[in-house]
């Protein structure tokens, strides 16, 4: 989903790049103070798994990519505010160290993976967790990155420096994440239920869940 320089006109990457600016300085007042010294190292620990997670990527066709974005899931373990903050350092300093995504539509690639798919997957996990937390969980991660996939085509299609139309590019980002995005939504739901095991402290305060 890391979008290369040179395929979104310049002013749609200095507007989406304006819009992620806007809206994580609105989730960095909103998280001030809410870093304890206990969920620090939570913080750390997701970062650099969606770090490495992310640099495992497979080629869609007409020049992007796709791969476990982890905004779900980072949005369900450390609230959608900073969770979106940490996807954004993952992506620019995936940008910036490894070349993976361009300089110049950053902006456009963090509003895709770091804000997008955080709030729509956290969204979708508050929306669903009365009915099952893993089934939500898994969920969350299928559709956000899917939503972050058709916000990457909207860019591609409306950018006359992209060789496909809108609903080339729509079609091509959309099915295919749609397909893929069930493998972040196992992943998702996966590794959440480990760490609800493992270390139930970690767990978000949610909704009980409906007896069946």
């Amino acid at each position: 989903m890391h979008i290369p320089d040179g395929y979104i006109d310049l002013p749609l990457a200095l507007l989406f790049g304006a819009l992620a600016v806007v809206i994580l300085s609105v989730a960095a007042r909103r998280v001030n103070g809410e870093i304890s010294d206990a969920r620090a190292p939570l913080l750390g620990v997701v970062a650099a798994s969606i770090f490495a997670a992310q640099m495992l990527d497979w080629p869609i066709p007409g020049g992007t990519s796709a791969h476990f974005v982890g905004g779900a899931f980072a949005a369900i373990l450390l609230g959608p505010h900073l969770g979106a903050l940490c996807v954004a350092t993952v992506v620019t300093i995936q940008a910036l160290i490894f070349g993976d995504g361009g300089l110049v539509v950053l902006g456009a690639n963090v509003f895709n993976m770091a804000i997008v798919e955080v709030y729509v997957g956290y969204a979708i996990y508050r929306l669903l967790v009365p009915y099952g937390e893993f089934q939500a969980a898994f969920a969350a991660g299928w559709l956000g990155i899917t939503a972050g996939a058709l916000t990457a085509a909207l860019q591609l299609g409306l950018s006359s420096a992209f060789q496909y139309q809108l609903l080339t590019t729509l079609s091509i980002m959309g099915v295919g994440h749609l397909a893929l995005g069930l493998i972040e939504g196992a992943i998702t739901a996966a590794v959440y239920r480990y760490l609800a095991r493992a270390r139930p402290d970690l767990r978000p305060n949610t909704a009980p869940e409906v007896s069946a």
